[in-house]
């Protein structure tokens, strides 16, 4: 497995259920298999391994994603191909993101784009029904707004789109990026 010189941190926002976490595994395999040290953070993993005391009001996830933010430059900063897949629903937080990592590593950010009733629809942790009963507070896209970000590098959508297009279309942007980065450094 090679590591890169420079790091990057792709990290893809979206509505829960809008396949961020299906798209990201399947990709980081693939770039695996080209021999590239990749990983993924994602938002159940490091709240049950990390950030168990993470809660869910606007400045609780703000930290919550500022500690994943400086983990995903660490890791980029040592030459992993970094894949984050989180909520990330405020378009300020975004932004922090960016500039905490953008010092280290190239960052890029990743729309999968889902509308809510699709999300509702799929439900694969049955959130939504819990939500709309009122069993879980501040759910984004429920009682909590999802801001659709106002500028992306990368969009997946995932109602007009298969699973396959889009982790082809997220494979082929990152191999787009190593190879930049590779040539840089030559």
């Amino acid at each position: 497995m090679r590591c890169l010189q420079n790091g990057l941190v792709f990290w893809l926002t979206g509505l829960s259920g809008s396949g961020k976490t299906t798209i990201s595994n399947i990709v980081k395999e693939l770039i695996k298999k080209d021999g590239i040290r990749t990983e993924t953070l994602d938002g159940d993993w490091f709240r049950q391994n990390i950030d168990p005391e993470a809660g869910f009001t606007k400045e609780e996830r703000r930290k919550h994603l500022i500690k994943v933010a400086n983990v995903a430059k660490l890791l980029a900063r040592n030459g992993i191909v970094t894949i984050c897949s989180f909520v990330s629903p405020y378009e300020d937080v975004r932004n922090e993101i960016k500039n905490i990592i953008k010092d280290e590593a190239n960052f890029y950010l990743i729309y999968t784009k889902c509308e809510i009733e699709e999300c509702i629809k799929r439900d694969p942790k049955g959130l939504y029904k819990k939500a709309l009963k009122g069993e879980i507070k501040n759910f984004t896209g429920i009682d909590d707004p999802y801001e659709e970000p106002k500028k992306y590098d990368l969009l997946l959508d995932t109602v007009k789109n298969s699973v396959e297009y889009n982790v082809e279309k997220l494979y082929n942007f990152i191999k787009e990026k190593i190879n930049e980065v590779e040539n840089q450094n030559k």
